[in-house]
């Protein structure tokens, strides 16, 4: 067996048997059901090896972790006048707070807490209608993936519309400082259907792959985004994937990563592995619990965080 089969399934075994799981998100009514007892791991490298445990292929709610590939669809679409409208600074703050958009005059301080990513999704419908937003951001996952059998799950964003009165409250907030240009139904309906995406471990570290591999998506050879463009998304991934846990996920961890109430992580060892981590109980700061400390234990074992002097695969 390989070692990193070995790894892998050794974490997977610790985590099954880890006694505080942490709480599932439940103010999103289909994530309240889910069971905290799952857990999944895939690590996909670079020479396209793919290396699964636990509940790898089962879909969950990917939720926050497509703010990462909405925001490479809107960096392709304005480039950098994106950052004129949303900043590049971690919060400090929840993923849902208000707090800094009356100071900061609407702009909110980058593209992973809520308000940010309500404005990509208003950057993403210009010259659109909101049915073709969310067809091509839906087509341009599958095509990352390699895999046609992803959905969006339309009966959690239809619970996302009924429940997200904060999202509607940041979005009319910062519409009315000229940082959302349409009808903020539309914007938020895009918002809350990229999270509502449905996808496996093993489809999300997919996904994720050209942001391992200098933006070049590995099985196909096209660019993604330019090189510059890939370090930089994974910058923000490690100084604001994890909102005001970020830090943290940082110091623990050592990778760049982002991730989501649904209980996903995806996280990136450039140029080794492009790696995603389920478990659906949070910590205090809406992060995966146990997905961190199996990105924790992973990063020990291999010496894959991009703080090491020298990247020690040791498998």
């Amino acid at each position: 067996m390989d070692g990193l089969d070995v790894i892998v399934g050794e974490i997977a075994a610790e985590m099954a048997a880890a006694a505080e799981r942490g709480k599932v998100a439940d103010y999103i009514p289909d994530l309240a059901s889910v069971s905290p007892r799952h857990f999944g791991i895939a690590v996909i490298m670079a020479d396209g090896t793919c290396h699964v445990a636990g509940d790898a292929d089962l879909a969950f709610s990917i939720q926050s972790i497509t703010k990462v590939f909405t925001l490479t669809m809107a960096l392709g679409a304005v480039g950098d006048a994106l950052w004129k409208r949303v900043g590049r600074e971690p919060s400090g703050s929840a993923f849902n707070s208000i707090v800094q958009l009356e100071t900061e005059h609407g702009i909110p301080r980058n593209p992973f807490i809520n308000a940010g990513a309500i404005v990509v999704a208003d950057v993403l419908l210009a010259r659109h209608q909101p049915g073709e937003v969310i067809a091509e951001f839906l087509r341009f996952m599958r095509t990352l993936a390699g895999d046609e059998s992803i959905v969006i799950d339309h009966e959690v964003a239809q619970g996302e519309q009924r429940t997200g009165f904060r999202n509607m409250a940041l979005a009319n907030y910062m519409r009315a400082f000229g940082n959302v240009h349409h009808p903020t139904e539309n914007t938020l309906g895009i918002y809350f259907h990229q999270c509502a995406l449905a996808m496996s471990c093993r489809q999300l570290a997919q996904a994720g792959r050209f942001l391992m591999n200098g933006g070049r998506n590995p099985e196909t050879g096209r660019s993604v985004v330019s090189a510059q463009r890939a370090r930089r998304i994974l910058a923000l991934m490690l100084s604001c994937g994890h909102y005001d846990g970020s830090g943290e996920f940082a110091y623990r961890v050592g990778l760049p990563g982002k991730s989501g109430v649904g209980g996903g992580i995806l996280a990136i060892a450039p140029g080794v592995a492009s790696i995603a981590v389920w478990s659906p109980g949070l910590n205090e700061r809406g992060n995966s619990q146990l997905g961190t400390l199996a990105l924790e234990r992973l990063v020990q074992r291999t010496g894959w965080s991009v703080f090491e002097p020298v990247v020690q695969c040791g498998v």
